[in-house]
């Protein structure tokens, strides 16, 4: 897989499965546009890293639920790179409670960034790729958007909703040279999974036929595989990775 010429922009990737892809798609040859919505020194952290690796990499500010914001760092990326050839949709956000005590506010701005984040970046993006007649999109959605989770209603519904809204574009987008696909990960050690309780992560492990997290790094690789040319015959499909839990 080589990715130089190419420019990827990957949301939420300041940290875990983010910055791995980033990190991953860098090593591989891709300059990296990178968007964060806080932690601006996590951010600007992974583009010095990518640049390590031998690229250009910025780091971009943006909430993606934000039609402006998105349409600004579209904007950026193209001033900087001139193409956009690599979309990967991964920000998002938990606000996990049963649902007879989550409020709508929580249901809402999960929904937000999860989904309505995707739908922007893609709808942004597309014309871009669109008239370049080349582009690989990948969007992250979760082993719960498969299964559901219990005190995740909302969560289990915006990654649902990404693999519905991923096969309904890759039919529009497939005669223009796009491809849309889905990695859906199991757990994954990241920073959210790092503070859950031993008994909860043991629960989880019994769940697992691998028997074990699945690393962020892992969920990287497949994502430089969708977004590389050995996959370019493969669009509209969901990639568990999952160490089994969907089967």
């Amino acid at each position: 897989m080589d990715f130089h010429g190419k420019t990827a922009l990957i949301t939420g990737g300041s940290r875990g499965i983010g910055k791995a892809v980033c990190l991953e798609l860098a090593q591989k040859g891709a300059n990296i546009v990178l968007c964060y919505s806080g932690r601006e020194d996590a951010a600007q952290e992974t583009a010095s890293a990518c640049r390590a690796l031998g690229v250009q990499a910025i780091a971009v500010q943006c909430d993606v639920s934000d039609a402006k914001q998105v349409q600004n760092l579209i904007d950026t990326a193209l001033e900087q790179f001139h193409s956009l050839d690599i979309l990967v949709n991964n920000a998002g956000i938990t606000k996990d409670n049963l649902i007879i005590r989550m409020s709508e506010d929580d249901f809402d701005d999960v929904i937000s960034t999860n989904l309505k984040g995707a739908f922007l970046c893609i709808k942004t993006a597309a014309r871009v790729m669109m008239r370049q007649r080349y582009g690989r999109i990948i969007n992250i959605s979760s082993v719960v958007g498969l299964r559901g989770n219990a005190g995740q209603a909302n969560y289990a519904a915006s990654k649902a909703g990404i693999i519905g809204l991923t096969k309904s574009l890759a039919k529009e987008l497939a005669s223009r040279g796009i491809t849309v696909n889905v990695i859906a990960p199991g757990f994954t050690q990241t920073d959210m999974t790092a503070g859950l309780p031993e008994g909860i992560k043991n629960d989880l492990l019994r769940s697992i036929p691998a028997g074990r997290f699945g690393t962020s790094e892992e969920i990287a690789k497949a994502a430089a595989f969708l977004a590389s040319e050995d996959a370019a015959y493969i669009t509209g499909q969901v990639l568990s990775v999952d160490g089994g839990m969907a089967m």
